[in-house]
């Protein structure tokens, strides 16, 4: 008896492409879950449960600039307060070309390795110029984007520095309720972004590379005082007895500065992020500054102080955004810039009329 050939499991229909209908049926079903609203409680629901979809879901409502988003993004993060705060916050500053991206993923996956849930956010002032991203392509880190403990997420672009700051400042605690203990948020070397990073932060390192005995030339004071500690970069090979020199510099220098209302004295360290070296040291050395802060209650001091700087800087981006988003204000404005440019009124006038305007709008 002849007996029927069955089909293989592996069997393809003559005439249908199987790759191309389960493509077109993956593409449909994205399509979808992208057109179903998602309600804020349920997002915060997923969010709390270590949902990064979710995440990523929320944290770009939160980087809309729709007004019709705000209300969602006020429900998400006041669902995610409760469990926000349980983080440690660590801000990366850096020139370009220092290896920023390279220290974060060795440091990151170093965390990891130690049972850390790690988040990595950007602050970048030149990307509402560029419309680009410090982070860019997250292939700059593929060991880390890979990892299940592991959030990646660019800078968010178009945007003044202060907004991105603020979309920072509200991802960080989404990506806390979500179950990250340790944030890393870097950012560019360069205007106020280190400013704006150093409050929102719990401990600021600064990553330099040593030069030919000028590590000292052309550093702004300011970075120098926010620096909880300073690492040189790339501390390898050639670069080795250079960044010995650089360290005991940045030493010398430390040491006019003034003690710090935290107590903590701002370390040297050396590091190879390439080679995997001063990793771990550079880690015990911002345990040792959690530890010593906590227990002179500064940690939480310095969280309440970036709160109420927060709830201020809040109020005037808000005031100024409803200012100039007036209709009126916007065609007197023009009015005021015009006079101005032809001499007719002056600066201190124009803006005394204009407010005049607004507070009686």
């Amino acid at each position: 008896m002849t007996q029927k050939k069955k089909d293989s499991a592996l069997h393809e229909t003559p005439g249908v492409s199987l790759s191309n209908s389960v493509s077109a049926k993956s593409a449909e079903r994205i399509k979808n879950l992208r057109k179903k609203k998602i309600k804020p409680q349920d997002l915060v629901k997923q969010i709390t449960q270590g949902n990064k979809t979710a995440l990523s879901r929320s944290i770009t409502l939160i980087e809309s600039q729709q007004v019709k988003h705000q209300e969602s993004v006020n429900a998400i993060i006041e669902g995610c307060l409760p469990f926000a705060n349980q983080s440690l916050r660590i801000g990366i500053t850096g020139v370009p070309g220092v290896g920023k991206s390279t220290f974060i993923e060795a440091f990151g996956n170093y965390l990891i390795s130690l049972g850390k849930k790690v988040a990595v956010l950007a602050v970048d002032p030149s990307s509402s110029v560029s419309h680009g991203s410090i982070l860019g392509d997250k292939t700059r880190m593929e060991e880390l984007v890979k990892q299940e403990n592991a959030f990646i997420r660019p800078t968010p672009s178009g945007d003044s520095l202060g907004g991105v700051a603020q979309k920072t400042r509200e991802s960080i605690i989404l990506c806390e309720a979500a179950g990250f203990d340790t944030i890393l948020i870097e950012t560019v070397g360069v205007g106020q972004s280190e400013t704006m990073v150093h409050s929102m932060t719990d401990f600021f390192l600064l990553l330099k590379l040593a030069g030919a005995g000028d590590e000292l030339q052309g550093i702004k004071r300011g970075i120098m005082e926010m620096a909880d500690a300073i690492v040189i970069n790339k501390a390898d090979g050639e670069n080795k007895k250079p960044a010995e020199q650089a360290k005991s510099e940045f030493r010398k220098a430390l040491h006019l500065y003034p003690e710090t209302e935290s107590g903590w004295k701002p370390k040297v360290k050396l590091a190879s992020a390439l080679h995997q070296i001063g990793i771990e040291e550079i880690w015990n050395m911002i345990s040792a500054y959690e530890k010593a802060t906590k227990a002179n209650d500064f940690f939480q001091h310095k969280r309440q102080e970036q709160n109420k700087f927060w709830l201020l800087q809040t109020i005037n981006d808000r005031l100024k955004a409803n200012f100039y988003q007036q209709p009126k204000i916007k065609t007197e404005l023009k009015k005021q810039l015009k006079a101005i440019e032809n001499n007719e009124t002056t600066p201190f006038v124009a803006a005394t009329y204009l407010l005049k305007i607004a507070k009686d709008l």
